[in-house]
């Protein structure tokens, strides 16, 4: 087989690859995987449509248009966080939303997001955390929720501006 055919062979392997692995991690984002089309991304939700910029927060956070939880540990919160953020900390998340809305309030202050609610958000300091905490919102049902991926380092940088 000469190099150009070798070369076009490897290509469409690692495509088909991509493809594969994209289809597989977004997967776990389908609650009904029945009506889930394996062969079309588009019908999964990514990270990417889950993301909440600095201004969409901004705007969010100015018409009172968000709930807003940190999922650091409370230790963490001693450097600061954004003012109307509940806290439940990464390792509660799953429990927490399992709560039912009176055990949530009394546990959390706050009311509980519902599952269909879009303006439920999650963050922490780098995005990594609230990423897992989003995973786990959305295997509970809460599919609309979305995470602040740049985090309180980015809101302390971009506030202090």
């Amino acid at each position: 087989m000469d190099k150009g055919k070798q070369l076009k062979s490897g290509l469409f392997a690692l495509v088909a690859l991509v493809l594969l692995l994209e289809n597989t991690q977004q997967s776990e984002f389908c609650n009904e995987p029945e009506k889930c089309d394996k062969w079309t991304v588009t019908t999964h939700k990514t990270h990417a449509d889950a993301v909440v910029t600095y201004e969409q927060l901004k705007h969010m956070l100015s018409t009172g248009s968000v709930q807003l939880f940190d999922v650091r540990e409370a230790n963490e919160l001693k450097t600061g966080f954004i003012s109307i953020a509940a806290n439940i900390p990464l390792g509660e998340i799953d429990q927490a939303l399992r709560l039912n809305p009176d055990q949530f309030r009394e546990r959390y202050g706050v009311l509980k997001p519902r599952t269909e609610d879009t303006d439920f958000v999650l963050y922490c300091q780098r995005g990594r955390r609230s990423l897992t905490a989003l995973k786990t919102a959305w295997a509970l049902g809460y599919t609309r929720a979305q995470h602040y991926a740049g985090g309180y380092n980015e809101w302390i940088q971009r506030e202090a501006q």
